[in-house]
């Protein structure tokens, strides 16, 4: 059994007189204890895909179970396996720390669960704002409560929707960590995310939604194989040439441009001295995941659906029909 599986889902809006699809046929499944990321640009239905698997929203059409519990059908059986982490910074002003995590373990019937409630204060780094109101914290403290809401109930499928975004590097860290163990104790875990190395370093496999399309769907590692595997990263204030920009990754001064053997390297290095483009601090390294998302979403890299899911069945195709 899958621990969350999409079939065929569809989502649409009504937006100013038109209709909107925000998702289009998506499909795939997730196996028990993997660790799933979920990657797109904004407003490519990462967010809607979720809100319909929590139970938030509505598939105009398709189906989405958790653990084999339809979410529409069998709403409380899916919700008690599911801990999902918003988006968005969510909390009651009124009550501390702890008992915001006991009024949430009471929503799903759990009484004197303090035990485990210590153990999550520990390792998200609450433990001295236990009791501490919830108004009094940082954004990136109130964000380790919501991590901590999202687990106080032990749920076996854990969906974490940019748990990182505006914390700082300490939180990444601790969280990760913990994470990275409930994963390895037998959690699924599925992760929206914008840091795509946290995507590369921790998720088995990637899919990718681009206007509301699942594009990508693949193994980490497959998806890294299919693109260069040699990157130049060097530092310039001179302009491209055009067909080298068309190709660049530019971040300030910094550039990144792909190469795929030691010929293409010879051609690029020369095709710069050509132009006149001045460069420094000249390094060659592999190609990561950003650097396959972007060829990926700019349509330079149109990589094949996989044949076999991890438990060895057929899976979705790139534009989420049934193989």
């Amino acid at each position: 059994m899958n621990a969350i599986s999409f079939q065929q889902v569809t989502k649409t809006f009504a937006s100013a007189g038109r209709e909107v699809r925000a998702l289009q046929g998506v499909s795939f499944d997730i196996a028990e204890g993997e660790f799933f990321g979920l990657l797109g640009p904004n407003g490519a239905g990462k967010t809607t895909l979720i809100s319909i698997l929590a139970g938030l929203s509505r598939a105009t059409s398709g189906r989405v179970t958790v653990q084999g519990h339809d979410v529409v059908s069998d709403y409380a059986a899916a919700r008690r396996a599911l801990g999902v982490v918003p988006q968005e910074l969510v909390f009651d002003p009124f009550f501390s720390v702890r008992e915001t995590l006991r009024i949430q373990s009471a929503y799903f019937g759990l009484r004197r669960n303090d035990d485990w409630i210590d153990e999550l204060l520990a390792h998200l780094g609450l433990a001295d704002k236990a009791e501490a109101n919830m108004r009094q914290l940082s954004g990136g403290m109130k964000r380790r409560v919501l991590v901590a809401q999202a687990l106080v109930h032990r749920p076996p499928v854990i969906v974490l929707d940019e748990p990182t975004a505006g914390v700082d590097v300490e939180l990444r860290q601790t969280l990760w960590q913990f994470i990275a163990k409930l994963n390895k104790d037998g959690h699924t875990v599925l992760l929206t995310t914008h840091y795509l190395e946290e995507a590369e370093a921790l998720c088995h496999r990637i899919g990718m939604l681009k206007q509301g399309q699942l594009v990508a769907l693949d193994r980490t590692s497959a998806l890294l194989a299919g693109t260069a595997s040699t990157m130049l990263r060097f530092k310039t204030d001179a302009a491209l040439p055009p067909a080298l920009a068309a190709q660049a990754r530019i971040t300030g001064r910094i550039v990144q441009l792909p190469a795929h053997d030691a010929a293409e390297v010879e051609h690029t290095l020369a095709a710069l001295r050509e132009a006149g483009c001045a460069i420094e601090d000249l390094e060659m390294g592999r190609a990561d995941l950003e650097d396959v998302f972007l060829a990926i979403m700019q349509g330079r890299l149109t990589p094949p659906p996989p044949a076999v899911a991890p438990d060895g069945g057929m899976v979705a195709s790139a534009q989420g029909v049934s193989a």
